[in-house]
């Protein structure tokens, strides 16, 4: 008797980029190049022209100072926000949730007293007719031979 091969694993791609993620990551290492060489003219010709190096220097000096301004404002529009978050949370939805969790506790105390004092009952009560039904079924058969 000969074994049967084994089966076939499952066919998985094929390990490695997909063209598009060749060009992304080409494209990416390409503007890295040019970021660096960018960098490299620029502090070559701040060597040569100290004179307009100071004047840039001032200049990026004004602009961090403007930009640290805009970030300051909006953390301070950010914290605003955060309290008036957490005022929301502690005033409208913790009620709400307390509410919602009363309620399901109420009607989880009602599906148990339902279950125990009317489902229960009527469930043996069908217990003892169907036992009865197939007594008096039990006695006719016996009866008739």
């Amino acid at each position: 008797m000969s074994a049967l091969p084994p089966p076939a694993p499952p066919s998985q791609p094929e390990p490695g980029l997909t063209p598009e993620q060749r060009r992304m990551v080409f494209m990416s290492l390409a503007g890295l190049v040019v970021i660096i060489a960018l960098m490299g003219v620029a502090v070559y010709f701040m060597v040569k022209n100290p004179a307009a190096t100071t004047v840039i220097r001032d200049i990026f000096i004004i602009f961090m100072a403007l930009e640290s301004l805009v970030i300051g404002v909006a953390l301070i529009i950010l914290m605003i926000q955060l309290a008036r978050l957490t005022n929301l949370l502690q005033h409208e939805i913790k009620p709400i949730l307390e509410n919602t969790n009363e309620t399901v506790n109420t009607v989880r105390g009602t599906a148990i007293f339902v279950s125990e004092n009317l489902v229960d009952p009527v469930m043996k009560l069908n217990g003892y007719i169907a036992a009865l039904g197939k007594f008096f079924e039990l006695i006719n058969v016996v009866t008739k031979k």
